[in-house]
């Protein structure tokens, strides 16, 4: 979050008046309410094991039977068991959880900001699980006790936690708490079809962890502004957003009920266009990390500002500089065959000779002289200018394609190029 500049106002390292902030030490707060659902008969002890539990489901013919008012008054739990049996049970340390006691055959309703009006059959749902037998809470015991106590006036969450509100709402009713106002994101789906898991993700070359994104030197601003738009808009033609006009646009209403496609593509796009609102010199520390990590230590400054400027346009990420532009700090070990093959006829090597003899007779080494002294050359023997344009970008670069050649050769400088001219005036001749 603070990588994306995400900043919440309190938390572990930002300490306000609602702490603790980790559920590990709220833990007493946790058993403090946990205990007043038990003293009102709203939860209940459960000894059950897991072998137990499946007997059940066997017994019932489905494999798939809840824990749940149909079911519970043929288990072990308090409320089978004699009450001096529970407190023997508990004394001697045995395994237990903590299980909410869900009315039978009862309707919940809530509104969703998204959804708007909820309602689910308590029949549909199981009696969850409140406290786990190591004595730590389930999420749907501590969201609904640190949402209240922190004062949390909105849970925004994922719709595959719809399902799950209604167990929330009963436990906000149980304490009798007011509930927060609850909004159900639409998911976000895959390309391929269905939603996007982690195994889909990988496979689409999607990335789903933050720590890939930061990896991969993503820009921050980019990836917020295409999630922010995932299910979203502002309803007219706009996309590019600050994250200060985004916070001053988005409403949860406007949110759709669907759910929305992760585009990478999409998602390039807008990094490629915060990318190139940056400066040259904002650039230069990461893609100077870049170049050092490959090797290459020693780069002056003014020579990578030029690279940046010429490769800005080309590059969707600053991970991308240093192996596009490799060529900018080693000369080509090899040459792009297809490339190759196509520019390099059997009157090439001469070609290529005669301009490195004349562009090293000048004194004028600019990108503006050097295409001058091509476009002479070209005019005078009546060829045309990629006859000589493709072979010296393989030359010099060890590809077919790139930025200006001219500004690509200046800065490389005389004698680094009259020897790539000569290398591969020798590797085709």
């Amino acid at each position: 979050m603070k990588w994306s500049g995400l900043l919440y106002n309190e938390g572990p390292d930002a300490p306000g008046d609602v702490g603790p902030y980790r559920q590990s030490e709220r833990s007493e707060l946790y058993k403090k309410y946990t205990q007043q659902l038990l003293d009102n008969g709203q939860a209940y002890y459960a000894f059950d094991t897991t072998e137990e539990i499946e007997q059940m489901r066997e017994r019932s013919g489905n494999s798939q039977q809840k824990y749940d008012s149909t079911t519970r008054m043929t288990m072990k739990n308090s409320l089978t068991l004699p009450k001096d049996e529970v407190e023997k049970r508990i004394a001697a340390g045995d395994d237990y959880v903590i299980r909410l006691k869900v009315p039978a055959n009862d309707t919940i309703r809530f509104k969703d900001i998204i959804r708007e009006d909820v309602s689910f059959n308590t029949a549909d749902l199981d009696d969850q699980v409140l406290l786990k037998s190591d004595g730590l809470p389930t999420y749907h015991l501590a969201n609904v006790v640190d949402d209240h106590t922190m004062g949390i006036t909105h849970v925004i969450r994922g719709e595959e936690w719809l399902s799950s509100a209604p167990k929330h709402i009963l436990l906000y009713q149980n304490f009798g708490w007011e509930p927060p106002q609850m909004a159900h994101l639409p998911l976000i789906m895959s390309p391929a079809g269905g939603k996007l898991s982690k195994r889909n993700a990988e496979a689409l070359g999607i990335p789903v962890n933050v720590r890939d994104y930061i990896k991969g030197k993503y820009e921050p601003d980019a990836l917020i502004n295409f999630l922010a738009f995932l299910g979203w808009s502002t309803g007219d033609d706009r996309e590019m957003l600050s994250l200060a006009d985004l916070i001053k646009e988005f409403n949860l209403e406007k949110v759709s009920k669907s759910g929305a496609v992760f585009n990478i593509d999409k998602l390039t796009w807008y990094n490629e266009n915060y990318l190139r609102a940056r400066t040259n010199e904002d650039l230069l520390p990461q893609v100077q990390a870049d170049v050092v990590a490959a090797g290459f230590s020693g780069v002056a400054d003014d020579f990578l500002l030029k690279v940046i400027e010429l490769l800005k346009e080309r590059v969707s990420l600053v991970s991308q500089f240093m192996p596009v532009g490799r060529y900018y700090f080693e000369a080509p070990s090899e040459y792009d065959e297809k490339s190759a093959t196509k520019a390099w006829k059997e009157d090439t090597n001469a070609l290529v000779e005669e301009y490195r003899v004349a562009i090293n007779a000048t004194n004028d080494f600019s990108a503006a002289n050097l295409k001058t002294i091509l476009s002479t050359m070209v005019e005078a023997k009546g060829i045309g200018f990629g006859k000589l344009m493709l072979p010296l970008r393989i030359a010099v670069t060890g590809v077919g394609f790139g930025p200006d050649l001219f500004e690509t050769i200046a800065i490389l400088g005389k004698n680094e190029i009259d020897s790539r001219l000569k290398k591969a005036i020798s590797t085709f001749g």
